[in-house]
């Protein structure tokens, strides 16, 4: 009776050492990673910019809204050199969404009716003057948009761009791996994504955002993390000196439009 017992026991153990691990990992839940879009509107005059901001007040957003896209986007340049750039900013949960809302909206009558006036402009009165498209995948590290508090009225919208795609992948594991995210938030940059670049210009390069409240804090917030002491840390390491992995960076302050939702 001892040695069946036993031999019962031994079995049962060894089928829960067999259950357990499929069991944990079935526990385990990942928090999906993001794809952004992001448009920048080269605009000729103010027409044109009244005509781009009311189709996303009164059509796009409304209707991304209705599809499941909570936050959409929009700023316009603080320092602008002439007629400012609108910049639009789309989250998806993956590609596959990113392609069910394109048909969607095809099929949408009452975004069709309300967005004609920019969706049908003649060639003789363009809606703008191009469109840069850019689609990027959020850094595992950050997998998720952040939306900053309403009372944030500054965003700076960063681009590193590097070499080879080696090196970006280098810098972007300086975000994800060495604490780089970690130390912007600490800092108290309010983030609001970070992004690789997988279809778009000047490739291979990484956009991110973050804001702040006014010019000032941004000039202080910078001077801290140029400072700080984990950074001089990551940065020393060899193989992550920026010279190494990244050959431009290029930074533009944006303003939110009234319905902007970020």
């Amino acid at each position: 009776m001892k040695r069946r017992s036993f031999v019962k026991a031994s079995l049962m153990t060894g089928a829960a050492a067999l259950v357990t691990p499929v069991m944990s990992s079935a526990m385990v839940i990942e928090t999906p990673v993001e794809f952004y879009e992001l448009r920048v509107y080269t605009l000729k005059n103010e027409t044109q910019q009244n005509l781009v901001e009311s189709f996303y007040s009164k059509a796009a957003i409304p209707a991304l809204n209705h599809l499941g896209i909570k936050h959409v986007g929009v700023f316009t340049e603080l320092q602008p050199a002439g007629q400012t750039k609108l910049f639009v900013l789309i989250p998806y949960a993956g590609f596959s969404h990113f392609n069910e809302v394109l048909t969607k909206l095809d099929l949408d009558k009452g975004y069709q009716k309300n967005g004609a006036s920019y969706l049908n402009a003649p060639a003789t009165y363009p809606a703008y003057e191009r469109i840069e498209s850019s689609i990027m995948k959020a850094f595992a590290h950050s997998p998720q948009m952040i939306i900053p508090p309403s009372n944030t009225r500054i965003f700076e919208l960063r681009q590193y761009q590097s070499a080879s795609e080696a090196a970006g992948k280098k810098k972007i594991e300086m975000f994800n791996d060495q604490g780089e995210i970690d130390i912007f938030k600490r800092l108290g940059f309010k983030p609001v994504f970070w992004g690789e670049t997988v279809i778009g210009p000047l490739r291979p390069n990484l956009t991110y955002m973050v804001t702040f409240d006014d010019l000032a804090a941004k000039d202080t917030h910078w001077k801290s993390f140029g400072a700080d002491p984990q950074w001089k840390k990551i940065s020393t390491v060899t193989g992550y000196a920026d010279a190494l992995l990244v050959n431009k960076i290029t930074s533009t302050l944006l303003l939110p439009a009234a319905y902007s939702q970020i």
